[in-house]
């Protein structure tokens, strides 16, 4: 009697082991076919798992020698061939024992295996180690003219913006006006002119700077001015602002007098035609050398 309890049990038992064991064996392949490992937290992509390459920074074009340029040359081993020259017109260098040398146009390492061959064609140094500084820029050179601090030439050996170059010449001078002119030349060999506007440069960031490269010019006008007479306080010229208006000019000019009338405001402008004369709307936008006159009140 007891062996068969014993055995009723025991059966009992085994049973309810299976069935556990069955549970957890369907737990696991659930969580393996979802993607996550046995034992694991909640199942993670994958792909987030994989670290992420940083974006590639903006490969910046090499400088390319030009006339005018000083390159100081070594050649490792042989300190009798060390050479300071300046590039020629032609782009050519003049080098001990060979004579010259074309490097106008390579960059740097262009230019030393170029030399390195030259010494090696002409058996003076089979495997020459040649090792080249360009000590001085002058083949690529901007213009920044206008009402800059420090107008002329300068030279680059990179590209780079307007921003960079405006500071080279010093900043724009109080009379600067904030629409610039930046002058170059297209794929074609024509010119091409854009319009900068500096405050958005250098104020929000909401303008793109523009690149800068090899002969181009960069011209800061004068701000222009609108004129403003008559019953004014503050009769005279004055900078003209972006969108300024009649009614903008009148407050610009300190208000009007005591005898001042806002009806019978009269606008001169020049035109291709000549000067014209109406009247405007307070609203109306001014443009460069408009004058204002505002005139006196009968009562």
């Amino acid at each position: 009697m007891k062996t068969r309890l014993f055995l009723i049990v025991a059966i009992f038992l085994q049973t309810v082991l299976l069935a556990a064991c069955a549970q957890r064996g369907a737990t696991v392949e659930e969580a393996t076919k979802a993607g996550a490992q046995p034992g694991a937290g909640a199942p993670q992509d994958a792909a987030a798992m994989v670290p992420q390459a940083p974006p590639a920074a903006p490969v910046t074009p090499e400088y390319r020698l030009g006339p005018g340029d000083v390159v100081k040359i070594n050649v490792y081993g042989n300190p009798d061939l060390a050479t300071e020259t300046e590039v020629s017109l032609a782009g050519n260098i003049s080098f001990p024992l060979v004579g010259d040398v074309k490097i106008g146009g390579m960059t740097r390492a262009q230019a030393e295996k170029a030399i390195a061959q030259a010494l090696a064609k002409g058996k003076f140094v089979p495997k020459a180690y040649v090792n080249m500084l360009i000590t001085q820029y002058r083949s690529q050179q901007v213009s920044v003219v206008g009402e800059v601090n420090k107008p002329g030439n300068y030279s680059i050996n990179r590209a780079s913006s307007v921003t960079e170059l405006l500071a080279m010449a010093g900043g724009i001078t109080a009379k600067g006006s904030n629409i610039i002119t930046v002058i170059q030349k297209d794929g074609s060999g024509g010119v091409v002119r854009n319009q900068v506007d500096v405050k958005k440069l250098f104020g929000d960031g909401a303008g793109a700077d523009v690149k800068i490269g090899q002969d181009d010019v960069i011209y800061v006008p004068p701000m222009p001015v609108f004129y403003i007479y008559g019953e004014v306080r503050q009769p005279g010229a004055y900078p003209l602002t972006h969108e300024m208006t009649v009614r903008q000019a009148l407050s610009v000019g300190g208000g009007l007098t005591v005898r001042g009338t806002e009806r019978g405001i009269r606008l001169e402008r020049k035109t291709d035609n000549g000067t014209t004369t109406r009247r405007p709307n307070l609203d109306d936008k001014l443009r460069p050398d408009d004058v204002v006159q505002v005139p006196e009140s009968w009562f």
